[in-house]
């Protein structure tokens, strides 16, 4: 680069950097883009903080990487850190990473659909940070009910959660998730383990709750029995 262009470079303000760097959803392109010079590193880290949602699904993204840039995004709502293809796989040690950033007590939207690398320990300690959360995706996962447990003590603003095909998830679990999360509009139990019983419990605790995916059944609610 000569020194025209490194003047040219310097001449643009960092505001104006940081729109332009708002406009691009390659990860990897803001990564070259922060590497080019001081300035450009500080209009990347600006436009990560006004950004109100990242998805890193799709990405092959490591998961200090993942952290970092969620640290850096400080008006963050919404999270999504799924399973796709080759995407980014979390373990807890990322998760942990991830609820010591600023924004996750700001969260209203957490997706972890498919992420197996993770546990209770990982899932724990995020919604114990991430109390404004009201959409949660846990589906495909290895979660018991102890973070259903952690979930129903801490989310007091939760509306819908996803709890496709948690089979280590019990009855108890979702007793608990009910009876605290009072907010709490629609649950996804396809793939469950649990017995038809369960469901009409949970009827009776919420008679509005949506229990998906939806059914026939017309004495039971809104959902598909899983037998």
């Amino acid at each position: 680069m000569g020194e025209e262009e490194e003047a040219d470079i310097e001449r643009l303000p960092v505001d104006l950097l940081a729109h332009i760097f708002f406009l691009i959803s390659s990860f990897r392109d803001l990564a070259q883009a922060s590497g080019v010079c001081r300035k450009w590193r500080q209009g990347v880290n600006q436009s990560l903080a006004r950004k109100e949602r990242l998805s890193f699904a799709g990405w092959t993204m490591d998961e200090d990487s993942t952290a970092r840039l969620v640290h850096l995004a400080f008006s963050l709502k919404e999270l999504d850190i799924s399973r796709r293809c080759w995407g980014c796989q979390i373990t807890d040690d990322g998760l942990y990473k991830i609820s010591l950033a600023k924004c996750v007590g700001n969260l209203t939207s957490i997706s972890l659909w498919g992420m197996t690398g993770i546990t209770d320990k990982g899932v724990v300690q995020l919604v114990s940070r991430a109390t404004s959360v009201q959409n949660l995706n846990v589906g495909g996962t290895f979660i018991t009910d102890e973070s259903l447990f952690a979930i129903a003590n801490n989310c007091p603003h939760l509306k819908a959660i996803v709890l496709w095909s948690c089979r280590h998830v019990t009855e108890c679990g979702l007793i608990a998730l009910v009876n605290k999360c009072r907010k709490l509009e629609s649950i996804n139990v396809w793939g469950m383990r649990v017995p038809v019983d369960c469901f009409i419990g949970l009827l009776a605790i919420s008679p509005a709750l949506q229990i998906k995916p939806g059914g026939l059944h017309p004495n039971i609610g809104n959902f598909t029995l899983v037998r």
